[in-house]
């Protein structure tokens, strides 16, 4: 042995270097670079295990944030828009009462139903929900939306269209002036006045089509799913009808309007108009009033001749308020008085 390698053993000794492989500068064998050595199958299986656990947790997420985005409040809220768009209709003039009137009808009678004004409860019946022509009883459409959307000391414009009306009319309206809405629903609901739908539809729609448009949405909002309408005042009969149990909510619904439950409750008026005299003298035709029958306090006639006579009368007695709707009459008037006093019985019965 060399004296260079007899100092380096002993000096590798000294440091404890023994048996180890000197390395270089850097670290570094003088053999070469040290060759990484392989992954063990336990550190691969941990691995995996890690890699499934990063999968499992992003999945859940996903599903988790999926669920939030169906969740059920969301659904609710949907569900209430749905609901508040969507027509209704209740069991007004549908469900029937208890206690059924029995009641027979010597003249001809197409449609017709007696019911309990105050619960819509039904005590007689006939083809209730078969669509006919209505006439006049179109006007309880046309006063309940102008009470809706403006208020009666507002003013509306007598146009040509108004003064050139066809059919039952005020007649006195005079051209280029403005007249009071209260004064026009007056005219509209006791004489049936036609020149007055006119005047009340364009003050509240612009034009008659639009006011029609605005009828029939109203018709759909309620869910009156036998009633279209083609005209404010009833005058024309083609596509223009309802049936008995609608009427029956349209008059419940007009009634719950203290302005015009007391002007269908009026035999006759005195209001004023921009005329001679300044002052309109107007009478109910209503057949209830034309009779005196006791109690009467609505709503309103019609008679076309295709839809016939046609009526929604009410009466009220104590607490039993009862209502009867006709369509294609043979004597709306008498049939009226017979069914109520039918009603009148039953009711005071029960109560």
């Amino acid at each position: 042995m060399s004296p260079y390698s007899i100092l380096q053993e002993g000096h590798m000794k000294r440091r404890g270097l023994r048996g180890r492989t000197p390395r270089g500068p850097r670290g570094r064998s003088p053999r070469g670079p040290r060759r990484s050595r392989g992954r063990s199958p336990r550190a691969l299986r941990v691995l995996g295990f890690v890699l499934l656990l990063v999968v499992i947790c992003l999945v859940v997420l996903l599903v988790f944030l999926a669920s939030r985005a169906s969740s059920p409040q969301v659904s609710k809220a949907a569900k209430h828009r749905a609901a508040a768009s969507a027509p209704t209709r209740s069991d007004y003039g549908i469900a029937l009462a208890p206690r059924q009137v029995h009641a027979q009808l010597s003249l001809p009678l197409r449609s017709g139903l007696l019911f309990d004004v105050q619960t819509g409860r039904v005590l007689w019946e006939r083809a209730p929900q078969t669509p006919l022509p209505i006439a006049s009883v179109t006007k309880m459409m046309t006063a309940l939306l102008v009470v809706e959307h403006v208020p009666p000391t507002s003013q509306a414009l007598i146009t040509p269209q108004v003064v050139h009306f066809v059919g039952s009319g005020i007649g006195l309206l005079p051209l280029g002036k403005k007249v009071s809405v209260e004064t026009l629903l007056y005219g509209l609901m006791l004489p049936s006045g036609n020149d007055a739908a006119i005047a009340l539809a364009q003050r509240v729609a612009g034009t008659q089509q639009r006011f029609i448009a605005m009828m029939n949405a109203k018709a759909r909002a309620m869910g009156l799913s036998c009633t279209h309408f083609t005209t404010e005042s009833g005058i024309v009969d083609k596509g223009n009808y309802s049936c008995a149990s609608d009427l029956a909510l349209l008059a419940h619904s007009l009634l719950g309007q203290p302005l015009l439950a007391r002007i269908v409750g009026s035999s006759k008026a005195v209001m004023p108009l921009p005329i001679k005299g300044g002052k309109l003298w107007l009478y109910n035709n209503n057949p209830l009033y034309v009779l005196g029958y006791p109690g009467a306090d609505g709503v309103k006639g019609g008679y076309t001749t295709t839809a016939g006579q046609c009526l929604v009368a009410t009466a009220r007695r104590g607490r039993t308020w009862v209502g009867v709707v006709l369509l294609h009459s043979g004597d709306s008037g008498a049939q009226a008085v017979r069914l109520l006093n039918a009603g009148f019985v039953a009711e005071g019965q029960r109560g």
